[in-house]
């Protein structure tokens, strides 16, 4: 039995659509529990089916100008975004055992450990290779060299405040390329 009146869904509906909060915390305490069971059943893990849900509702919040009420209910329209998201997990798990299986025909086995692992490092690695040269550099020392932000200012010749600007740069454009990849898949 629904506990709710078709009125009050219309009304939470509206809400969602036009953009306010409380009506997105109360669709999302709603259906977040199907989104994460599909997303569960099909994924088999907990990270990525609690990734999958926040993908959802991050794109159904995004894109709810577009939601068309005489097209589809709600529910309906939340799982067709979490069917997307889903297949766009296995995509990625897909990429990420093929960039392992590639590393380790490259490298060999022994260097390859954990799989995830390996496709993770591929993929920050590319992603540092598309920073200007500085930026790459200063990343390198911080991350790989593990160097803080005052050796690596000495090494480089630089002042501190450039060494943390560069990072800081650095990590944001990481963080949106990294986002736009997983989000691509």
């Amino acid at each position: 039995m629904n506990d709710t009146a078709p009125d009050d869904d219309d009304e939470l509906v509206q809400g969602f659509v036009d953009g306010d909060d409380r009506a997105l915390a109360a669709v999302y305490a709603r259906w977040s529990p199907l989104v994460y069971t599909l997303a569960l059943r099909s994924l088999g893990d907990v990270g990525e089916a609690e990734d999958v849900t926040q993908g959802v509702f991050v794109s159904a919040w995004r894109s709810r100008a577009k939601f068309d009420s005489t097209r589809s209910r709600l529910p309906a329209w939340l799982v067709g975004i979490t069917r997307n998201k889903i297949a766009d997990a296995h995509t990625v798990r897909t990429r990420a055992r093929a960039l392992a299986q590639q590393l380790e025909a490259t490298v060999g086995p022994e260097l390859s450990e954990d799989p995830g692992d390996v496709a993770d490092r591929l993929l920050v690695a590319d992603e540092l290779a598309r920073l200007d040269p500085v930026a790459r550099q200063v990343m390198h020392l911080a991350f790989f060299d593990d160097l803080t932000h005052v050796q690596i200012a000495e090494r480089l010749a630089l002042p501190l405040g450039t060494v943390k600007s560069h990072i800081r740069r650095s990590l944001e454009k990481l963080k949106v390329r990294l986002e736009v990849n997983i989000d691509a898949y």
